[in-house]
């Protein structure tokens, strides 16, 4: 008689669609899925068969994108720091104050109209790391690779949410670790930290985990496995592509997409995961083209123009995509404009995370457009502020101080020194040839506006006159910091 009452109780509170608190404390709730985000080390916008090389072999980065949405205008910062500081906190760099790599003294500045702003270069201590609230839901944390965030100390990601992290940078052989581990002699970068990504996943195979595996790959120096250098020295080249060495570096970060992949597979997690590929700036091309260089470019980024270190489009727009079996559809093609900002509430959406009480986020989650590539988001447009400068050598600059929005197709450019504006249509030319501000003034002013409205907002530092300019070439002259803007 018991036994049929307890029944009748359940059957009820079946018909009634819920259950007391106790009863629903007994119910296993669905495991959020785990999270993989791999990221390539300079890796242009069109360096992948995917984004339409003919010359680099990628087929591993090729199935993710058939298996899921690639994003055709995903944005990152000109170069690598500012990039990993967005990505992680979730703050355009005026948030931040990492701007560029190293100090401003860096490039010869003092020949130029402009003192640029500060720049930090380790992410401020109290910033909350994207890891924290992954690892505040229960996520096992990790990070293998290239942080340049701060290698030591309370700046080291083993200090900031990650569980286990592991960062390196700066060779591909013979290689030192932060903290220190000892490497087989002669083993490659990209291979070796693939090995730390699938131990890792499969200890933690049976609760949800965050993968952060930051290659430093395909950055200078340029060195490969010769095995795989061969296989492209006979190869034609094709559309500005023809390094064999850069194609081979190309060929293992696609090695390391595959074993991560294989991997998930094998233990039969790929159903579970979020899997994400992404780069961290533009290539290292397209300077020739520019005028920046007569010779040497060792990829091509057209028919972007520019390349790393440049706000033009081959500068900052990056290879984006992301497999979600069951959420994504397979084969999927995203042209709403994306940028670094975003990865932060979408993984903390994804994960069902907590947002950090204190934190300005800068970035919209990405899950509808996951959902459903060709919705909207509620944001009319993205911004870039660069207040300082990066060189190509002697007289050369990639790029001088600047600032931008892209908002829809268009694309508005001020450049600081003498205010000169750049407008561009960016699904009509998409190689930035024909500047509209004189003609389109109408449209030009209005994003004007916008960009001016969104410093004061977020209360963006500019560059100061230079008082004393020094003549190109003079001996570079140190001066004195300047207090430090950052919020």
């Amino acid at each position: 008689m018991k036994h049929i009452v307890q029944i009748r109780v359940v059957l009820a509170f079946l018909a009634l669609g819920s259950f007391p608190a106790a009863a629903a404390q007994t119910t296993n709730a669905p495991r959020p899925p785990n999270i993989v985000f791999i990221l390539a080390d300079d890796l242009g916008w069109t360096d992948t068969a995917a984004y339409g090389s003919r010359f680099y072999e990628t087929p591993h980065i090729d199935r993710l994108a058939a298996e899921g949405v690639k994003f055709t205008r995903y944005y990152n910062c000109q170069n690598c720091a500012p990039t990993r500081a967005a990505l992680m906190t979730g703050q355009y760099a005026p948030r931040t104050g990492v701007y560029t790599v190293g100090g401003i003294d860096r490039f010869h500045w003092q020949s130029r109209p402009l003192r640029p702003v500060d720049n930090v270069v380790q992410l401020p201590l109290d910033r909350v790391v994207l890891a924290q609230p992954l690892k505040d839901a229960g996520y096992a944390t990790a990070i293998f690779g290239k942080w340049h965030l701060g290698q030591t100390g309370e700046y080291h990601p083993g200090r900031r949410g990650f569980d286990e992290a592991i960062t390196t940078m700066g060779k591909h052989f013979d290689f030192k670790t932060q903290p220190p581990v000892d490497c087989p002699p002669g083993v490659y970068l990209a291979d070796w930290l693939t090995e730390r990504a699938v131990d890792f996943i499969r200890r933690k195979q049976h609760e949800p985990f965050f993968l952060y595996l930051p290659h430093f790959g395909v950055h200078a120096p340029h060195h490969a496995k010769p095995e795989h250098v061969r296989r492209f020295q006979s190869k034609a080249p094709a559309g500005g592509h023809h390094h064999a060495t850069y194609a081979a570096m190309i060929y293992s970060v696609d090695e390391s997409v595959g074993r991560i992949m294989g991997t998930l597979d094998a233990l039969n997690l790929s159903r579970h995961t979020v899997l994400i590929f992404s780069g961290d700036n533009g290539g290292v091309g397209g300077y020739v083209r520019e005028g920046i260089k007569k010779a040497g470019d060792i990829t091509d980024n057209a028919p972007l123009r520019s390349g790393k270190g440049s706000l033009y489009e081959g500068g900052i727009r990056d290879p984006f995509i992301v497999r979600w079996p069951g959420v994504i559809p397979p084969g999927s093609v995203c042209d709403v404009p994306a940028i670094h900002v975003d990865l932060f509430p979408t993984l903390v959406e994804i994960a069902g995370a907590t947002t950090p009480a204190r934190q300005i986020l800068d970035g919209e989650s990405l899950v509808k457009l996951f959902r459903n590539p060709g919705a909207a988001l509620s944001r009319q447009a993205v911004y870039h502020h660069f207040p300082g400068y990066l060189g190509a050598g002697p007289g050369q600059w990639r790029t001088t101080p600047v600032g931008l929005i892209t908002s829809g197709d268009w694309k508005l450019m001020e450049f600081f020194e003498d205010h000169r504006l750049e407008l561009y249509n960016l699904r009509a030319d998409v190689g930035e040839t024909r500047n509209l501000a004189a003609t389109q003034t109408g449209k030009a002013a209005e994003l004007h506006a916008r960009m001016r409205a969104w410093r004061a907002a977020i209360h963006a530092p500019m560059p100061t006159p230079n008082p004393n300019p020094a003549a190109p070439g003079a001996p570079l002259k140190k001066r004195g910091k300047r207090k430090s803007t950052v919020p």
